[in-house]
């Protein structure tokens, strides 16, 4: 079956998840550097949430294990703390899963228990280096209501988070799962590189071609910072014990 991007119009890439130790080692960046504003958290099955809201709408989520083991103890003995998956919310779950499997993944993790969050998983070892997740929500609020760790205080104003800087080996595969599969809009960047938006969505994710490159997450875009802005100081790499590096966007890549 064919699919158009106008099949799902309300397809919305809500945030950006990074695996860490602790959720206390994401506050000094997220919240102390960033200025992140509490938005929502629980308790999940083997892992702890907590997600921030920043300028313009973009939300980061810190998860950190809980219990003796899980998917979230495995990818920090496996890959270390860093980016873990990016969240889509759609408005059909039944759907999107079609139109995903429709362009060729396989669909993993359907948990339909909790009819405020429904979820699938394109298969990780298929999604370009990164594991993508689809939900239906009816309110994230309604989910898992619970007290944000706090983070340092004052917290500076926060920063415009502009979404996921990634790879993939060639434009077909970056349009198959963020154009085809998943309903992004593909807009040009320099050469060899293309932004995917879902409108209204304040994020994107910004895919470089790198045909000899892992695939997988680079950075995450942050709007520019004024001259003695908070995270105009920030490593240019990785940030300990984050694992994520943040970098300097206006939208373009």
């Amino acid at each position: 079956m064919a699919y158009t991007t106008r099949a799902m119009p309300a397809v919305m890439l809500d945030h950006l998840a990074i695996a860490t130790a602790r959720l206390a080692d994401a506050l000094p960046v997220l919240v102390g550097r960033l200025g992140g504003v509490p938005e929502s958290g629980g308790p999940g099955d083997g892992f702890r949430w907590a997600c921030w809201r920043y300028e313009g709408g973009g939300c980061i989520e810190a998860l950190e294990p809980a219990g003796e083991g899980g998917f979230l103890h495995r990818f920090l003995a496996t890959r270390g703390p860093g980016v873990h998956h990016v969240t889509f919310t759609v408005p059909d779950l039944d759907r999107a899963c079609a139109r995903a499997a429709g362009v060729g993944y396989r669909i993993v993790g359907r948990d339909d228990s909790d009819p405020d969050w429904r979820v699938a998983y394109l298969h990780p070892k298929e999604a370009l280096g990164l594991v993508v997740q689809l939900a239906q929500a009816s309110g994230r609020d309604k989910r898992r209501p619970w007290a944000v760790p706090a983070g340092p205080a004052p917290a500076p104003p926060p920063a415009r988070v502009l979404g996921l800087r990634t790879r993939a080996r060639s434009r077909e595969r970056a349009d198959a799962q963020w154009g085809r599969a998943l309903g992004g809009r593909p807009v040009e960047g320099r050469a060899g590189a293309i932004r995917y938006r879902w409108p209204p969505s304040p994020m994107h994710v910004a895919v470089e071609i790198a045909p000899d490159a892992d695939e997988g997450p680079v950075a995450i875009e942050l709007g520019p910072a004024p001259h003695a802005g908070p995270h105009a100081g920030l490593p240019s790499g990785p940030v300990p014990p984050l694992g994520v590096a943040f970098v300097t966007g206006s939208g373009e890549i």
